[in-house]
């Protein structure tokens, strides 16, 4: 009987695979985006990769095989659909349910900022609170939070630890336009990728890159901000990681059984690597207790962002002592 019982779902997923739907049936972007999104919900796909539902999913899909930027859907939301574009949007569509993948990877493509980045499976596909926080809490700008720098053209010197793709440095560099920017990664392939970033955003000059594990590469020198995305999945998480975020790295998420194996090899050391007026900006997504649990004297600032709550923290050089 149980056997038996297998069946129904094995044809569910091949029908999943294989949609007999026309091209035809389907006309307009809206067309193809709802009919993503209801296929996306039957395969109860995972969504954190750069777009929190299926519908922005959808819509990121529909408009990257379309060669449109995401900010151009909404004028030409109702604009019909070419047959041979039609086709290729049915195919992208079918491989996000069949494999599993995230879109970013399907088009090797992600935005931040509203920025696009190259990436492959060499990477995770960034996601990171930081990008939002360099527009927000640094420069004066209008956020509601504190400037943490508020002259970013008198940064002259910012390290970012666990670059992978890239992304970060390049927004840094945009963000502090005075500064060179240190990236340091311990794998080869992501620091691939990451110089195909840097280089599509014209930075060659003012980000270097750099292979090894963490400060190792650096020597002796000193930094205005250190940049930090580490790995920060503790054990329980590793084990149930969604199948979008196996296709990534695991290098990229497993911080240990508590998920501060990383940050805690960072923080030991930030502040001999920081200068006098420095500041470390840290993401530790959800391990903020097991954080202040780790480093009860630490002063650490945490900072909220549009999507987050206490997710990313700073410190400065003068904090770090006391820890």
């Amino acid at each position: 009987m149980a056997k038996r019982a297998k069946a129904p779902a094995k044809r569910s997923r091949a029908a999943l695979k294989h949609p007999k739907v026309s091209p035809g049936e389907l006309l307009t972007l809206l067309d193809f985006v709802r009919y993503a999104t209801s296929r996306f919900n039957e395969a109860k796909l995972t969504f954190a990769h750069g777009t929190t539902d299926p519908v922005a999913d959808a819509a990121f899909l529909v408009c990257e095989t379309l060669h449109l930027h995401p900010d151009q859907f909404e004028s030409f939301a109702t604009a019909r659909v070419a047959s041979h574009e039609a086709r290729s949007i049915l195919d992208v569509i079918g491989r996000r349910v069949s494999s599993g993948k995230p879109a970013a990877y399907l088009v090797n493509k992600i935005y931040m900022r509203g920025l696009p980045f190259y990436v492959d499976e060499r990477v995770i596909v960034p996601r990171s609170f930081i990008g939002e926080l360099l527009d927000s809490h640094f420069g004066g700008h209008d956020g509601e939070g504190p400037s943490l720098i508020a002259d970013t053209s008198a940064v002259e010197d910012v390290l970012e630890l666990c670059t992978g793709s890239g992304c970060l440095a390049v927004l840094a560099g945009h963000a502090f336009p005075n500064a060179l920017i240190d990236a340091v990664d311990i794998s080869k392939d992501a620091l691939e990728v990451a110089a195909r970033n840097v280089a599509e955003h014209g930075l060659q000059e003012r980000v270097m890159l750099h292979r090894g594990d963490l400060y190792a590469p650096l020597a002796d020198k000193r930094y205005d901000l250190i940049i930090a995305n580490p790995p920060y999945v503790d054990a329980a998480g590793m084990a149930g990681l969604p199948r979008e975020c196996l296709a990534e790295p695991k290098l990229a998420f497993d911080g240990g059984a508590d998920g501060l194996d990383v940050v805690r090899r960072i923080l030991d050391k930030a502040r001999r690597h920081l200068t006098a007026e420095g500041g470390l900006l840290c993401e530790v997504g959800r391990c903020r207790d097991a954080l202040e649990k780790a480093y009860p004297r630490a002063e650490f600032l945490w900072l909220d962002t549009e999507d987050s709550e206490g997710e990313v923290f700073w410190a400065t050089a003068s904090d770090l002592a006391h820890l």
